[in-house]
């Protein structure tokens, strides 16, 4: 039976959760797109890879990953040694979803020569047949860099998001070969959210991550001087979160075009800006399957393990530490 949270019982069961993470040496971990009275108990909230760099940081015990299953898995490949715990195990992602071992190893067997580059949204099963992960903040960058490493006329396999291939695309002026994947979240956010609510709130700007369906069409409009370019910013949601801190004060209003969860750490981060989302339907029912209640009792009962096996976790570990070592 789900139990039935107020706002008068949310404080204590904060409470209760903060007491067994001390009790258990545990850390809190939580994606931006979690439930807000989640986010507040967390001891780190960001991005997916963000998080799973500060498992790695943490000297606690155990880790309990407030995310999707494939976070969980990430935090365990990079933290071996660590107790890593979700939960909810049945969270899971479309986009991570939307290729399998099969499929890739299918697709590389048809460019043998190319280069495999996987968004960190992917399984570590997936993770441990790519040579370079990404994460929405890099991927041009990791891109750029194969070029150079490996030539200009370098073969590239990119997925799962089809969106983000896009993007990189463009930035880059070269075309890849693109895996027809997607999040069902963000590919729900089309270029008529982004008119619609344009046309209610002009002159603001726009956040809009690489992974929205109407990121093509927001690129397309800067390109024809429909929006100003000025004020569009293609951002990962750690970049969202940094705009929003460098500008707090401005009692601006601001469209955010990625899941609405993302709407809290950046109303917390600038409490004076009025955050719109593109879509108030782009909700994730993966990410708010995780709860406070489900959040206590796995640290109450230590389940929902998450463990990748040695062998898997060896080969995944080499695209992740690459892409960190372009970032650095």
């Amino acid at each position: 039976m789900t139990e039935l949270l107020t706002l008068e019982s949310i404080p204590a069961l904060q409470e209760q959760v903060r007491a067994l993470a001390k009790e258990r040496d545990a850390v809190i971990l939580a994606h931006n797109y979690q439930l807000p009275e989640v986010q507040d108990v967390a001891d780190y909230v960001g991005d997916s890879l963000g998080l799973s760099q500060q498992a790695a940081k943490s000297d606690a015990a155990v880790i309990a990953f407030c995310g999707v299953h494939f976070m969980a898995e990430t935090a365990s490949v990079l933290c071996p040694d660590k107790q890593v715990l979700i939960p909810d195990l049945d969270a899971g992602c479309s986009l991570a979803d939307s290729i399998t071992t099969g499929e890739l190893r299918a697709w590389q067997a048809k460019h043998p020569s190319a280069k495999t580059v996987m968004y960190v949204n992917t399984t570590a099963e997936i993770k441990a047949l790519t040579d370079y992960c990404v994460t929405s903040s890099n991927a041009v960058a990791v891109v750029e860099h194969i070029y150079r490493t490996y030539g200009q006329d370098t073969e590239i396999l990119f997925g799962p998001d089809m969106f983000l291939g896009a993007y990189v695309e463009k930035m880059t002026g070269r075309a890849m070969h693109v895996w027809d994947g997607e999040c069902h979240v963000h590919a729900g956010i089309r270029p008529s959210d982004i008119e619609e609510v344009r046309a209610a709130n002009p002159g603001s700007d726009f956040l809009i991550h690489p992974e929205c369906g109407c990121s093509t069409s927001v690129m397309e409009y800067v390109a024809a001087g429909d929006v100003d370019a000025e004020g569009v910013h293609m951002l990962s949601t750690g970049g969202m979160l940094k705009y929003a801190e460098e500008h707090a004060g401005d009692a601006s209003t601001v469209i955010m075009a990625t899941e609405t969860g993302m709407l809290h750490p950046l109303r917390m981060a600038a409490p004076d800006v009025t955050f719109i989302a593109a879509n108030e339907q782009a909700s994730c029912r993966y990410m708010k399957m995780i709860t406070l209640p489900k959040l206590r009792d796995c640290l109450r009962d230590l389940t929902g393990e998450v463990k990748v096996a040695p062998d898997i976790a060896e080969k995944a570990r080499i695209p992740i530490e690459r892409m960190v070592s372009i970032n650095a």
